[in-house]
């Protein structure tokens, strides 16, 4: 059975067979490890559907990968400046296009209409827009303007969704958007309710009326708002563990919300293998369904050990294979 057919089994609580499975080790760790980790791929072929092709792969050029991942600054579409001082490492945004609320009214929507929705195409969109100081004051005074920028905003990604959605037959519609920090939402719940949460309903209802299934990538603590994706119509979510908390998860989600689990990255580094090992066995005995409704993700970045690396990937291989007695 495929990855795909997996979780599309997950997410519909179809008993699958295996946990799915998604692992990502960040080009960086590639770059300062490419032999190391090419063992490890090759010494786990069943997690990787394309490892001969990472096997192959040149992680030195980068030639595959978006702009923001290679040293040094570039401007997207929008204006906002992104610069990367770690080839292979995710850039942040230093320069922001609209410092003044007032420069919102006479925004304009790029012209781009290629089919590209990148992590932070909403929410974080904003703070990439107004810089964070600038964007929070926003919520929090509930200025008109914040309505309007929300509006351009989602307008735009309505436009490369209908390209999505017309050059993608694939059943699953990926998205990615950092709702919350390690702690809280920083907006809220309540005005994320009020701003937000109509703008994603908009986005994933043209998915949803397509027949297809929304999948959400999200950072930070949003156990609190997790019905409210449910409601508007997310059908996988993609949390962090360590910022929501296993019980929060349970407690919100099991039976109820399908999980792509994100294993502990803050973890990683510097557990011992018999403790990551523990970690995922503690995960999916907590959250396991025989219907489903349960995936893994592990990221991976440089600063994991090679040796921990090594442990996570068989600790996911084995625990894909769980069956509660």
């Amino acid at each position: 059975m495929t990855k795909q057919e997996l979780l599309l089994r997950a997410i519909t609580y179809d008993h699958p067979p295996q946990l799915p499975v998604d692992v990502w080790i960040h080009p960086a760790a590639w770059r300062k490890r490419p032999r190391e980790i090419r063992d490890l791929v090759g010494a786990h072929q069943s997690l990787f559907p394309n490892a001969q092709e990472l096997m192959a792969e040149d992680y030195d050029a980068f030639a595959h990968m978006p702009p923001s991942y290679r040293a040094g600054t570039f401007t997207d579409e929008w204006g906002c400046v992104w610069t990367n001082v770690e080839a292979g490492m995710e850039a942040v945004v230093t320069g922001h296009p609209i410092p003044r609320r007032e420069g919102i009214t006479s925004l304009q929507i790029p012209p781009q209409r290629d089919g590209r929705i990148p992590h932070g195409f909403l929410y974080l969109r904003l703070l990439d827009l107004r810089g964070f100081e600038e964007a929070m004051l926003d919520f929090a005074e509930e200025c008109d303007e914040l309505q309007q920028l929300i509006d351009k905003v989602t307008a735009y990604n309505l436009y490369q969704l209908d390209v999505v959605l017309a050059n993608n037959p694939g059943p699953v519609v990926y998205f990615g958007d950092d709702l919350g920090t390690q702690r809280s939402l920083a907006i809220g719940p309540e005005r994320w309710r009020k701003y937000l949460k109509p703008a994603y309903k908009t986005l994933y209802q043209r998915v949803r009326d397509t027949g297809r299934y929304v999948y959400m990538h999200t950072d930070g603590m949003i156990y609190e708002i997790m019905p409210d994706l449910a409601e508007i119509g997310v059908h996988m979510i993609n949390p962090q563990i360590r910022a929501n908390g296993l019980d929060n998860l349970v407690r919100v989600c099991k039976g109820k919300i399908p999980l792509m689990l994100d294993l502990d990255r803050q973890l990683f580094p510097f557990a011992t293998p018999a403790q990551l090992k523990q970690h995922v066995r503690a995960c999916v005995e907590a959250l396991y369904l025989p219907e489903g409704g349960l995936g893994l993700c592990l990221e991976m970045g440089m600063d994991v050990p090679t040796e921990n690396m090594a442990a996570l990937l068989a600790a996911v291989e084995e625990y894909r294979d769980y069956r509660a007695s």
